[in-house]
């Protein structure tokens, strides 16, 4: 059975012997482009607002209470670009039936959960710079979600709205990637998309931070959020703004129904950011490794000199999460100071520089046995990736959108 569906581009397929037009370019609010934002929970707001670049960087608050919270940053004083996440996606999956899941436990008897979850982000005195939808999460392939979502949000016929889109990673391998591209093609709403997975998503298959690096490319107005190192890796291939999360559970997303895999070690400290090796290791676990060495002494805004193997338990989760925000703003004034034509070649010799610091840094602490730090694959991902940019045109349309049916 088919039905009536929007055509994804005015005229497109009119003549078979026309190339499709180009998906336009949606509207993005100003004060967000260009911009890395900082994404955390409720609590954690306050470990890092103090070391927010107030020109190139934000706040996204996830979770429940997060519009909440934004408005009463908003009463507090802050003016910076605030995004409330609602974060559905973490308890619930979309489904054909329902893409918006209401995960209110009845206290939203009345009224269509999209449509509420807006004007409490974006409603009078709410505060939040623009609103995003609260999508259930996207598991791999399952198009009847994605398709039912689309629908939805075109029904909304507010261009301001950004649709988020948080997937499963399985959506950037090679035989589902063009399928998402040209749904959210479809939409000419500003995307939000976050990755799913275990442990760090884009590891998980050799063509993922392609992939990625296309879906930008290729579907305009799309922004990164909830995101690692790929926040910047985005940043630089021309998402519209990303956010970089402050704790290790806003990296990216588990899938609902999951439990978080964790490394060795367990969450006995702070994560910390060790700038030359580009990753996050617990504090514990740098003191372990810098036992018989010499720890690299900070010099960010936050540590002003203090030794990165001094975080080696919770009390230190406050100082360890400024030292992280504050080493991520020096690393976004670096690229702002960039052309952006230049970014993704900048990118790529920031990675290679840490590639190729590991080695040296396990030979100057000489632990026999074992290496005491490992590349991380996404690391790699980005450092090896062609910088080139895409050479493909704008995805052409799946089986069935083109003609204007499902």
């Amino acid at each position: 059975m088919t039905e009536s569906f929007p055509s994804p581009r005015p005229g497109a397929g009119s003549d078979p012997a026309e190339p499709p037009d180009p998906p336009h370019s949606p509207v993005v609010p100003v004060q967000l482009k260009g911009r890395m934002l900082l994404q955390a929970g409720v609590s954690r707001v306050g470990y890092i607002r103090e070391q927010l670049d107030p020109v190139r960087s934000g706040l996204v608050v996830s979770g429940p209470g997060a519009a909440a919270k934004v408005r009463k940053l908003r009463e507090e004083g802050f003016t910076g670009p605030l995004l409330a996440d609602p974060a559905v996606y973490t308890v619930a999956a979309a489904s054909e039936d329902d893409p918006f899941p209401d995960i209110s436990k009845g206290q939203l008897a009345f009224g269509d959960p999209l449509q509420l979850s807006m004007e409490e982000q974006v409603g009078h005195r709410a505060g939040a710079t623009a609103a995003m939808t609260p999508t259930g999460y996207l598991h791999a392939e399952d198009s009847d979600a994605l398709k039912a979502a689309v629908h939805q949000v075109l029904k909304l016929e507010d261009p301001h709205v950004f649709f988020s889109v948080p997937m499963d990673v399985g959506w950037l391998r090679d035989d589902a990637v063009g399928q998402l591209i040209a749904w959210l093609n479809v939409v000419p709403n500003p995307k939000a998309v976050m990755l799913g997975g275990q442990m760090d998503p884009l590891a998980g298959f050799s063509q993922a931070v392609g992939n990625l690096k296309r879906l930008l490319a290729e579907v305009p107005g799309t922004a990164l959020l909830r995101a690692d190192l790929a926040a910047f890796g985005a940043l630089a291939h021309g998402a519209v703004f990303t956010a970089f999360g402050a704790t290790s559970s806003v990296r990216h997303i588990v899938p609902p129904g999951q439990a978080a895999k964790r490394s060795a070690g367990g969450p006995n400290s702070p994560s910390v950011l060790l700038p030359e090796l580009m990753d996050f290791f617990l504090g514990e676990t740098l003191a372990k490794r810098f036992a018989a060495g010499l720890a690299p002494v900070c010099r960010c805004a936050a540590c002003d000199g203090l030794v990165l193997d001094t975080f080696v338990d919770n009390h230190w989760q406050v100082p360890a999460a400024a030292h992280n925000a504050a080493v991520l703003m020096e690393w976004l004034r670096t690229m702002d100071a960039v052309e952006p034509t230049g970014r993704p070649a900048w990118w790529q010799q920031r990675c290679r520089r840490a590639v190729d610091r590991y080695p040296v840094l396990n030979a100057e602490l000489d632990h026999p046995g074992f290496s005491a730090f490992k590349v991380p694959a996404q690391l790699l991902q980005w450092a090896q990736a062609p910088v080139a940019s895409q050479t493909s045109s704008a995805a052409r349309p799946v089986a069935g959108v083109e003609r204007g049916e499902v």
